[in-house]
């Protein structure tokens, strides 16, 4: 097909704004799908995505379509998701794509992962057709929300498309528009083939599988192929594309979004952001790929039986073809065994990863209490980052411990702006600034410790405002802070399981919790055991397990009362010489238990 006929484009937007079922128009109108099979949430191909009703993984799909006196168009359209956590996938998705379409709930507004999507946008050079969807809903406020769409933009509010994607209103203008306004692709395919990867999968059968965005040249069945970032050389056994299930065909041009199966096996010799070139008209120079994700929170993930070790290892391996944002690294817990350190961008990519690997292949884990990664400056002037709180130097080699902060952009109606403002204050941020959007949008801009948001300051954030607030930050840097290593000790033992790195000031209350939790897990011993939280040698919360208690005074039917006291100072020696050698065995079902309910209950 001519390029001039090609449009590549994905829908960005804030999550539950509808990018999915606007998708599904698309598919109707443009009879990719036919009515028979077509469903709710179409490419949203993952069980746990129609369990949740969000879009976890980008989703590509060509479309063909007729304007005018039959001249057809060929749509790459690329569905993304709006979480916050997964913001990585769409800037993946924009690196294939000359336009976007950014949407807006009507009875909404603008929200800030809205904000995040746009600045993204721009900053990759993508046309922006603004749309405000739901327009069919009673609470519709078309006319506002079309005007801080339009200021956001810098635009004229009547460019601002209203749709309904539910009922199908207003979605073929919308279609007409992505025409008419997105400009096609460019690059010759005359030149030597340079496509870039932008996303992977594992199949059994073909190997790995690249999503790729062809961007110069030719790409076709049987052709020798180098990736130019790792040197990996290999024949191409099939090319084809997204109609939306993988469909084979001879080649893939300059302006062609589609895959390519090599039959490699290997997963870590594909890399997500390399570029495809013809091993004998090799490209001068690699495509510029996207901004690699830097996983910020950090958690150990254990099988709970040991023998899973291994199936765990490859499970990760092909889990990050389809996610690069997942980092993970060997490591060993003398609680937990053998296991890795994993890293995320946020608490809901850590559950997601979590449930994937459960669903897909059938692992029970154990995951640890999330931390953020710090930097940690010695008095020898070394810097490290501490990523595990049991790799912590001690405290008498330190010289500074800095934590990883975010700007945060919050959006709240100006009724509940007094408790978002309370809860930053709470979770130690800086106010910056507050904007007026308009009537009903308040804009709050803060910093705020990464260690403070990872766990449930959404959900707080959403609690305050009654669902209305939203958020979106980006990592700033790494700020100096009051920050401990709180150690958990069971019977003068420390457990690197429950190990945190906590604010000084709320080091007692974090101990507590814990501490009390352990005595209502652990078994009784036939001695006292002390669950302590302790800031290197300073103890700063107990609670004691006490002992299972023998009567041995059940034989004393009579007598004189140093026989009784005589059996108990007998008893009191023996319990002093268990405890000396004694170990406490903690059960595998207590360590979930704790560490389920630390998640739960992070410090204020």
């Amino acid at each position: 097909m001519d390029r001039n006929n090609i449009r590549n484009f994905c829908i960005i937007a804030h999550i539950d704004h509808g990018k999915s079922t606007l998708a599904d128009r698309f598919l109707e109108i443009t009879h990719t799908v036919p009515s028979q099979k077509m469903a709710n949430q179409y490419l949203d191909r993952m069980e746990l995505e129609r369990e949740r009703g969000i879009t976890i993984k980008a989703q590509a799909v060509r479309m063909h379509y007729s304007l005018g006196e039959g001249e057809e168009y060929r749509l790459n359209l690329i569905d993304t998701p709006g979480h916050v956590d997964f913001s990585y996938e769409v800037s993946r998705s924009l690196v294939a794509c000359e336009g976007a379409i950014l949407l807006v709930d009507a009875s909404q507004g603008i929200e800030a992962q809205t904000v995040g999507n746009a600045y993204l946008a721009l900053e990759g050079g993508l046309t922006i057709i603004p749309v405000v969807n739901k327009i069919d809903l009673p609470a519709a406020d078309f006319e506002d929300t079309a005007m801080e769409l339009a200021d956001l933009l810098g635009v004229d509010s009547g460019d601002v498309l209203a749709v309904s994607a539910k009922t199908g209103e207003g979605v073929e203008d919308l279609l007409r528009a992505v025409v008419q306004e997105i400009p096609p692709p460019s690059g010759d395919p005359e030149l030597p083939l340079r496509a870039l990867v932008f996303d992977s999968t594992y199949d059994v059968y073909k190997g790995v599988i690249a999503f790729v965005r062809v961007k110069e040249g030719l790409v076709s069945q049987g052709m020798k192929a180098l990736f130019m970032a790792t040197g990996v050389k290999s024949e191409i056994n099939e090319v084809g594309y997204f109609s939306p299930d993988m469909i084979s065909c001879q080649d893939l041009e300059a302006g062609d979004v589609g895959y390519i199966s090599t039959g490699i096996k290997d997963v870590s010799r594909i890399k997500v952001g390399d570029t495809i070139t013809d091993q004998k008209r090799q490209a001068a120079d690699l495509l510029p790929g996207y901004q690699e994700p830097k996983p910020m929170v950090f958690a150990g993930v254990y099988p709970i039986e040991a023998d899973d070790f291994a199936d765990l290892g490859d499970a990760l391996d092909k889990l990050k073809l389809s996610d690069s944002a997942l980092t993970y690294n060997r490591e060993n817990s003398r609680a937990l065994g053998f296991g890795f350190r994993c890293g995320f961008l946020g608490l809901l990519h850590m559950e997601i990863v979590q449930e994937r690997l459960d669903r897909e292949y059938g692992l029970q884990l154990v995951v640890t209490s999330p931390t953020v990664v710090y930097e940690v400056e010695t008095r020898d002037a070394e810097v490290v980052f501490v990523r595990n709180p049991s790799d912590m130097p001690d405290a008498a080699a330190l010289k500074e411990v800095r934590e990883p902060y975010v700007q945060a952009t919050i959006l709240v109606p100006p009724d509940y702006m007094g408790n978002i403002l309370e809860l930053v204050k709470e979770r130690r941020g800086v106010y910056q600034e507050m904007v007026y959007l308009s009537g009903r949008r308040v804009e709050i801009r803060c910093k705020l410790p990464l260690a403070e948001i990872v766990v449930d300051f959404y959900d707080q954030l959403k609690s305050r405002s009654r669902g209305y607030a939203s958020l979106d930050y980006e990592h700033i840097g790494f700020l100096p802070g009051n920050l401990v290593k709180l150690d958990i000790l069971i019977n003068g033992e420390p457990v690197d399981a429950f190990s945190a790195i906590v604010d000084r000031n709320h080091a007692h209350d974090y101990g507590k919790k814990i501490s009390q939790r352990l005595r209502q897990l652990i078994p009784r011993q036939l001695f006292d055991v002390p669950v302590q939280a302790a800031i290197g040698g300073r103890v700063v919360a107990r609670e004691t397990i006490k002992a299972k208690r023998k009567d041995v005074l059940s034989k004393c039917y009579g007598g004189d009362v140093t026989r009784k006291k005589k059996l108990l100072e007998k008893q009191k020696e023996g319990k002093r010489r268990m405890k000396m050698v004694g170990k406490v065995e903690i059960p595998q079902e207590a360590f979930i238990s704790a560490l389920r309910a630390t998640r739960e209950e992070t410090p204020k």
